[in-house]
């Protein structure tokens, strides 16, 4: 019997090829969990609406779980819902973290209070790589978001392509899948 998952989404690049290859490797995706502002209206992670999540949700046929949250409340917050997922018979969830090791403990931790086994396929892998996986899965994403202090607007609306990871990897001060908040995604299709 195959294991019922959910996946952290963001609505970004990195969520996706997550649990594009959980999916490849036998895991049984229920639900896209996403924690959101106190007034629902944004993502957490990615500031994303509430409507294109939801529409990212249909369009890939999956349930949106999405809890409103503030920063100070996110861990209980968070913890409720896996409570119940697993009431529901979910036994793992999937990630999207690449490098980041106090975001690897803090899942680890979370859902190991649970009895939740974390998956996070792409976990230090190399990340020039997991781009070129990206768009050779045949998905689509844009950049809708940088940090100014790194990036400039120019980055802004660019589509994940070959051409965008081999401008990252020349810019030399942004991991290639901006894993230290350099910019975020937004997939489109796939």
């Amino acid at each position: 019997m195959m294991k019922k998952a959910f996946v952290s989404w963001s609505g970004g690049k990195d969520c996706c090829l997550a649990c594009f290859k959980a999916m490849n490797d036998g895991l049984d995706v229920r639900f896209l969990l996403n924690m959101a502002t106190e007034d629902g209206m944004r993502s957490r992670s990615h500031g994303l609406s509430k409507e294109v999540l939801e529409m990212q949700a249909q369009a890939i046929d999956l349930p949106l779980i999405q809890r409103m949250t503030s920063w100070n409340d996110y861990e209980q917050e968070f913890s409720k819902v896996l409570l119940e997922l697993k009431e529901q018979g979910v036994t793992d969830g999937i990630f999207g973290d690449i490098d980041l090791d106090e975001h690897r403990l803090w899942v680890e931790r979370v859902c190991q209070e649970y009895g939740i086994t974390p998956h996070l396929p792409l976990w230090a892998q190399d990340q020039s790589a997991l781009l070129r996986e990206f768009i050779d899965s045949g998905f689509k994403a844009l950049i809708v978001a940088v940090d100014a202090s790194v990036m400039g607007e120019e980055w802004l609306g660019r589509v994940v392509d070959a051409n965008l990871v081999v401008d990252l990897e020349k810019a030399g001060n942004i991991t290639p899948c901006g894993e230290a908040g350099e910019y975020h995604t937004l997939v489109i299709g796939g």
